[in-house]
């Protein structure tokens, strides 16, 4: 039988192969000696149409408050990113980190804030009770994973940021605007797998 993760898995390892230029990062609106290193876990869920889970975080927060992200924060001493993406989210989800199958970790998104983001996909059971951390998490959705790779959803914005104009891609779901740099790194992860495509061809 082919699971969700021998699929994803296969598709994770033939996309990661060759290299790529042209990956999205904010490298050059940052100022930093030396980034911080950050992780997020990008979780699907497993079920006949996949989903990835994300958060809205509270408007509240010093950064990034009111936008949607993965679980995710900085990698603190003595963690790989993988252990710092499997933390972060039982923090703030309560996804305990024997409930994720691990696929492996992908391109790291260097910030225009001063963080080198890795993320790291794994695979997670169908309607797992969640228990969102207020302190962290407004709340969370679940995205169609065919919706979030599909190139053709990944819409290019501008907008002035500390003077200049700046690009970034915006992906909307329902009443959800996914944009800035979980946005990035759901394109990056689409040119690694292609989902969509091995839909088409499966």
């Amino acid at each position: 039988m082919n699971t969700l993760f021998d699929r994803l898995g296969r598709l994770f390892e033939e996309g990661h192969r060759r290299p790529l230029t042209g990956l999205l990062s904010d490298s050059r609106f940052d100022t930093a000696a030396q980034p911080r290193a950050a992780a997020v876990l990008i979780a699907v869920t497993e079920r006949e149409r996949p989903g990835a889970l994300l958060i809205h975080r509270p408007v509240t927060m010093r950064r990034h408050g009111g936008q949607v992200g993965f679980p995710g924060g900085v990698i603190d001493p003595g963690e790989d990113a993988i252990a710092a993406a499997l933390r972060e989210a039982d923090e703030e989800l309560g996804i305990t980190p024997a409930a994720v199958q691990v696929i492996g970790q992908s391109d790291p998104y260097r910030t225009g804030t001063g963080y080198d983001v890795t993320p790291v996909l794994g695979i997670v059971p169908a309607d797992l009770p969640l228990r969102p951390n207020p302190a962290e998490v407004d709340s969370w959705f679940e995205a169609p994973l065919d919706v979030l790779l599909d190139p053709a959803n990944h819409q290019s914005r501008s907008a002035m940021w500390q003077g200049a104009r700046r690009d970034y891609l915006s992906i909307e779901w329902r009443e959800h605007q996914i944009w800035g740099v979980t946005a990035a790194i759901i394109a990056n992860l689409s040119r690694r797998i292609a989902w969509v495509q091995d839909r088409v061809d499966g």
